[in-house]
């Protein structure tokens, strides 16, 4: 028997019951759209895109509190074999220079690199939801729609 289990992050689980025996086995998979897939931001994951975005805005890792709750994506693309990411940068209240650059445009960032890299191209956003704005990269659009990102192609839904 196969029941689906919605767990706290959103992410549907599989539990399988075997017939023989009493023990169940959880299996996460990934929400999936056609060619992506919608992943886990693990710390290790959540590393890697604030030393990448300090790093783009020329500032030390600790002129940062981290990353945005509620606002960090990522995905991979089956299509084109890349990982995407977004984020909002979080500047550690010591720093006004990283208080500077998370403004605006600096605030929020797309990211994406290759299956077989771990460095990450970072894109500055804050304004992609503005009227009028452009976007830097145009995150594909099965990464969108695993993101839920119906109203924007470089940035989440924004309430109105």
């Amino acid at each position: 028997m196969i029941a689906l289990l919605l767990g706290a992050n959103g992410v549907a689980a599989a539990a399988t019951h075997a017939p023989t025996s009493h023990r169940s086995v959880v299996r996460r998979s990934a929400t999936s759209g056609p060619g992506a897939k919608n992943l886990i931001v693990t710390p290790a994951v959540r590393k890697s895109l604030l030393d990448a975005d300090a790093k783009a805005h020329s500032y030390p890792v600790a002129d940062y509190r981290g990353l945005a709750p509620g606002e960090t994506y990522y995905a991979f693309d089956e299509q084109n074999d890349r990982y995407y990411a977004a984020a909002g940068l979080v500047a550690n209240s010591r720093s006004l220079g990283a208080q500077v650059s998370t403004q605006d445009d600096g605030g929020f960032n797309l990211f994406y690199r290759s299956k077989n890299s771990s460095t990450w191209k970072v894109f500055d956003d804050g304004l992609g939801g503005a009227e009028g704005s452009t976007c830097p990269i145009v995150i594909p659009l099965a990464v969108r729609q695993v993101w839920n990102w119906t109203m924007h192609p470089c940035y989440p839904n924004t309430p109105s």
